[in-house]
């Protein structure tokens, strides 16, 4: 086999060359096909994801390979480092960016493409994984239509590479033992993962200090296999003995060593438990990635002669797979993605398998025809030519995301007035109204939750309270030309008769887990006690399978606030779809794929099932008002969630539009002049 010096998916060729292995260009063929099989077809293999910690493991041994060997050896230079960096990862990530980007000019929606542009313009900068994680919350897009989401994994990589030769070259110019300080920080980075896997899962799973002890595990292996000592000798010395009796009979002689036939398979199978047992739902990194990080520094401690590592990782088609991952890596994600975004749902597997196979073709094409030619010869223009072309596009990402996604695009400048419509939370976007972050009071200071308030001074007289599906009423009612003369304060975040999610987690102020829900009750109880300004009290983003707890609840919250003599209106729950309002318009190179209608005969089977809360609630308060904002969708005849071709709906999760809010502030307000006159102030 003709030797090959890549190793790693990102990445760097050795400085001071050591002796390839085309048996870790075979566990990277592992990792990446585990990645993409698991995009394409979760069920499939429930774990797949685990393939980047494989990755992450990889990349550190082979670049702390390099670092330390060159610096025991007086040849490390920084600028070579990062322009071998440079050569290695920028073409093909230029390449995918570009192609995203005209892609995203053809396909996309306005909002679609403001956000493809942000995450190009992190992509080119490396801090994806920042974007993301500050992107996370309850409104954030599905990920499965974010179609540079898996450049997260890249972020993280060259952030540590910025930082990690800096400290060993520090470390090793003041004699400070590198293995000591590799394991102090791969210690630090462990625990501080596994200590806040439950109470912050996000930011462990995207920031590199959570992360770093994968890249540093490669770290500690890479320095022990460059300086083996007598002691791991020793252990092999007896344990490989031992062995051949268990595992072969007493007139076979082994084929290799016995130990590290042994170490690789066990590695082995620690990776399958990897991708068996590990779900999306696992508290993942934490305790779950020692099952993909053991498994990989077994393999490659084990040596290129191990059973498993000669046999399978070794073999054509694994290094031949291995060879291409990194662009493969790159090519899979987009793909998916803008067939799914295209198909408006989860494409038909014959459309994932060919996004899957041209993925490959394209990955073997980048590899033979530009990171080879590009990463060939000693040209000192190629480094500083791939900076300014990848500076360049982060520009254009970043210039498309500021001007909103460019919607003068001739293939989507008429679908604009639609498109608008399809924005994040509409407070956020009605037109000269305030929303505050928190309540100007100071009693609210400590909660997470959302507050919205047309006057940051006015005391408020109408209060909109619930989850978010709450919240999305008040743009239709601030801008209603008689509601608005009420000071409404809205505040939601917990389905408020759902109870409360678990005891109570340090620090916590994500409003919906552990103490979140009761916190949430306790800050409205003290808001509607102290405030006798508040009139009427609405409460919206219930259930509509109400069971007896739910129902008791709910009844409590009601006995609360007519205790304080406020008059209570309880929306019935909005009809949802199971598909995103999007399927419902045309975009460039697709025609809708659904119709957003509902059956009158669903629509009154929904009704019937809330019907028991209504029942429970009138029985005990018949002061207690209910309106059905589901007129807004049912005329009788059809239920739509389209009106006068406008959506009403406005994301995925089925939130109201500023339109639809809009629309149904009009029905209130119809509905309010015979049913709660209080609140239409002249």
């Amino acid at each position: 086999m003709k030797k090959n010096t890549e190793q790693v998916s990102p990445a760097e060729l050795h400085l001071t060359h050591q002796k390839y292995r085309p048996d870790i260009d075979g566990l990277r063929a592992i990792a990446v096909l585990s990645v993409v099989l698991y995009h394409a077809f979760p069920s499939l293999i429930r774990g797949g994801f685990v393939g980047v910690d494989i990755f992450f493991v990889i990349s550190g041994f082979l670049i702390s390979t390099i670092i330390i060997s060159n610096l025991e050896n007086n040849r490390f230079s920084f600028s070579e480092f990062y322009a071998r960096r440079v050569k290695r990862i920028f073409p093909a990530l230029l390449l995918v960016l570009i192609s995203s980007y005209v892609a995203g000019w053809h396909i996309l929606f306005a909002d679609e493409y403001k956000q493809l542009g942000k995450h190009i313009a992190g992509g080119a900068g490396f801090i994806s994984n920042f974007l993301l994680w500050d992107e996370s919350g309850y409104f954030d897009t599905t990920a499965e239509i974010k179609p540079l989401l898996h450049l997260w994994s890249l972020g993280i990589e060259e952030q540590f590479y910025i930082f990690w030769p800096l400290i060993l070259w520090a470390a090793w110019k003041v004699r400070l033992n590198l293995l000591t300080l590799t394991i102090l920080f791969f210690s630090i980075s462990l625990v501080w993962n596994i200590e806040h896997i439950a109470s912050d899962p996000v930011s462990t799973f995207y920031l590199p200090a959570a992360r770093s002890w994968e890249l540093l595990a490669g770290c500690i292996l890479a320095y022990l296999t460059l300086h083996p000592g007598k002691w791991p000798t020793k252990l092999t010395r007896h344990l490989q003995p031992l062995l051949g009796k268990i595992i072969y009979a007493p007139s076979v002689t082994p084929p290799g060593t016995t130990l590290r036939d042994a170490q690789s398979i066990l590695g082995a199978i620690l990776l399958l438990a990897g991708f068996c047992f590990t779900t999306s739902k696992s508290a993942f990194p934490g305790w779950w990635a020692l099952l993909p990080t053991t498994g990989a520094v077994l393999i490659i401690s084990a040596g290129s002669a191990a059973w498993f590592n000669r046999t399978i990782l070794a073999s054509r088609l694994f290094v031949w797979i291995g060879l291409i991952s990194f662009p493969l890596y790159l090519w899979h994600w987009p793909l998916l993605t803008f067939a799914r975004i295209v198909e408006s749902q989860e494409p038909a597997p014959h459309i994932r398998i060919a996004a899957v196979a041209i993925a490959v073709i394209l990955a073997w094409l980048t590899y033979r025809l530009i990171e080879r030619p590009l990463r060939s010869g000693d040209s000192a223009f190629k480094t500083p030519v791939l900076l300014v072309l990848m500076a360049l596009v982060g520009i254009a990402g970043y210039v498309t995301y500021h001007r909103d996604g460019l919607s003068f695009r001739p293939n989507i400048r008429s679908a604009e007035r639609i498109n608008s419509q399809f924005v994040g939370p509409i407070w956020k976007y009605t037109q000269n109204k305030i929303c505050l972050d928190k309540y100007p009071f100071k009693d609210a200071d400590n909660y997470s939750y959302w507050f919205c308030m047309a006057s940051s001074e006015a005391a408020p007289t109408v209060l909109l309270i619930g989850n978010s599906y709450a919240n999305q009423i008040y743009s239709g009612f601030v801008d209603h030309p008689v509601l608005n003369k009420n000071s409404i304060l809205s505040i939601g975040d917990c389905d408020l008769a759902r109870g409360s999610e678990g005891p109570a987690i340090p620090g916590n102020k994500t409003p919906c887990i552990g103490d979140g829900p009761a916190r949430q009750l306790e800050l409205i109880e003290r808001i509607v006690s102290k405030n006798d300004s508040i009139e009427y009290v609405i409460i919206d983003g219930l259930s509509y399978t109400p069971n007896a707890e739910y129902i008791a609840n709910l009844e409590k919250l009601v006995a609360t606030y007519e205790s304080y003599n406020k008059q209570i209106i309880i929306f019935h729950p909005h009809f949802r779809l199971d598909y995103d309002i999007k399927a419902c318009f045309a975009r460039p190179l697709k025609a809708p794929q659904k119709n957003c209608e509902m059956p009158v005969e669903a629509a009154e089977k929904l009704r019937t099932s809330f019907a028991p809360l209504i029942a429970a609630i009138a029985a005990k308060h018949p002061a207690v008002k209910f309106f059905d904002q589901n007129q807004l969708f049912c005329d009788g005849k059809k239920c739509s969630m389209i009106k006068d071709g406008m959506p009403l709906y406005r994301d995925e999760y089925h939130h109201l539009s500023i339109f639809g809010s809009g629309e149904l502030g009009k029905i209130f307000a119809a509905w309010a002049e015979h049913n709660a006159p209080g609140i239409l102030k002249k």
